[in-house]
């Protein structure tokens, strides 16, 4: 369940791939359908998500420091990296500007990199597991704000949190020149087949990131637009 080299072979669409998909969108489904009944257990829920990203982000290093493969590049500066950190200071102290960063890097970003994993290692290798759990509690973070806590996102928001990124992105590219890491996919796609690797090659792979990120930008704001339109519909109502 631990081994570095053991229980490796995992295929995309596999029904090793399929089910933790399925249990996902079952659970937003559910979290969605059942939303007034759950109220009463708001805080479980909260603290469940909190403590599952903050477990998958530390179960994360440990294991690589005891089966000595940690290294520079493990820092925990990938993009999910920074969305647990968002999440879990807003778990902490609510903060509106910093969810309207989290909603459009934590809600579709870690459902496309389930939809195509950077994963290996089979069901129930820990690697398998952290991978879906983590990837699965960032936009369940995002929904549970959205849900229970009343966040949302206004339309400036969209370029706002896609020039943050890239404000972010910058010193991330210069460190990964510096380190000969690629925290972000900024200094080239994922080792194993994912979306990123259509993206091209040079100078390409740059544009199409950016234009792919802006693009996922504006479709995670349509939810949210036909969500505070309804809202508003019903205010009007009454």
């Amino acid at each position: 369940m631990f081994s570095v080299t053991g229980m490796q072979g995992f295929e995309m669409f596999s029904i090793m791939h399929l089910v933790p998909l399925v249990l996902f969108f079952f659970t937003v489904w559910w979290l969605v359908y059942y939303r007034d009944a759950l109220r009463a257990y708001q805080k479980i829920i909260k603290w469940t998500l909190f403590g599952a990203m903050l477990a998958c982000e530390v179960t994360h290093h440990l294991w690589l420091v005891m089966t000595n493969q940690w290294d520079v590049a493990d820092l925990p500066l990938q993009l999910c990296s920074f969305s647990t950190f968002i999440a879990l200071f807003l778990f902490l102290k609510p903060n509106k500007k910093a969810f309207w960063l989290l909603y459009f890097i934590g809600a579709i970003p870690p459902i496309l990199s389930m939809v195509t994993p950077d994963m290996v290692y089979q069901f129930p290798h820990y690697r398998y597991i952290k991978y879906f759990l983590h990837h699965s509690a960032i936009p369940l973070a995002v929904l549970y704000f959205i849900l229970f806590e009343g966040y949302r996102v206004p339309k400036k928001a969209v370029l706002t949190g896609f020039l943050i990124l890239n404000v972010i992105a910058v010193p991330v590219f210069f460190l990964n020149m510096l380190l000969g890491t690629n925290f972000f996919y900024l200094a080239s796609p994922t080792e194993t087949k994912t979306l990123l690797s259509f993206f091209g090659n040079g100078i390409w792979y740059y544009v199409t990131l950016e234009a792919a990120a802006l693009f996922v930008f504006f479709i995670t704001y349509i939810p949210m637009h036909y969500l505070q339109a309804a809202e508003q519909k019903r205010v009007r109502g009454k």
